[in-house]
């Protein structure tokens, strides 16, 4: 028998033994930043806010397009009775009324736009400070928002998706859920009258 068949074992495995040890592999995952910014009490009672505070200038609008639909509409219905004045200076009225309601729109969608992006901003500085601590602690080496519109991801399992643990963590230590499962504190006593000397 060939004496380099007993030594063959002995050599693969001393092999083995001084290979150098593989780095366990990297811990990925995926967030949806939006959702997880919008999805936190601190982030729904935002949004309710805003909306609230928009509403009035959003039904401003929609009246005003009732209006510009109307007229149009006394256009379509007059053009064979009304004389050619009286449809010129209606014509004239409703692009008048267009030009303004496209400005007055434009206007309130930028500062709308304006405003969320102040509130991600605020509530996002703060879903960071989580998102780093969350994959600090569970060993992630990288955690990618697939929100974002130029995200090379195209696809990620959903078992690697943190997004409503991070919600979860947020929630628990935000200022708007302390608010809301701390008890309603009782109305303050009466003070007593003075006594009439």
């Amino acid at each position: 028998m060939n004496r380099t068949m007993f030594w063959l074992p002995a050599l693969l495995a001393g092999a083995t033994l001084n290979l150098p040890a593989q780095a366990p592999p990297a811990k990925i995952a995926i967030i949806h930043l939006q959702n997880a910014i919008i999805g936190t009490k601190d982030g729904q009672k935002a949004a309710k806010e805003l909306e609230t505070r928009f509403m009035p200038r959003r039904k401003e609008i929609e009246g005003r397009q009732g209006e510009i639909q109307a007229l149009q509409a006394q256009l379509r219905a007059s053009s064979n009775t009304a004389s050619e004045e009286q449809k010129n200076k209606l014509m004239r009225d409703i692009d008048v009324k267009q030009k303004a309601l496209q400005r007055d729109g434009e206007d309130a969608s930028a500062e709308l736009d304006q405003e969320q992006q102040k509130l991600f901003q605020d509530i996002g500085g703060k879903v960071m400070a989580v998102i780093d601590k969350y994959a600090s602690d569970n060993g992630f080496a990288v955690v990618i928002d697939v929100s974002a519109q130029s995200s090379p991801i195209l696809y990620a399992s959903t078992s690697i998706d943190i997004t409503r643990q991070i919600v979860e963590l947020f929630d628990k230590n935000s200022p708007a859920a302390a608010a809301a499962s701390a008890p309603a504190a009782p109305p303050p006593a009466k003070p007593k009258p003075a006594p009439v000397k």
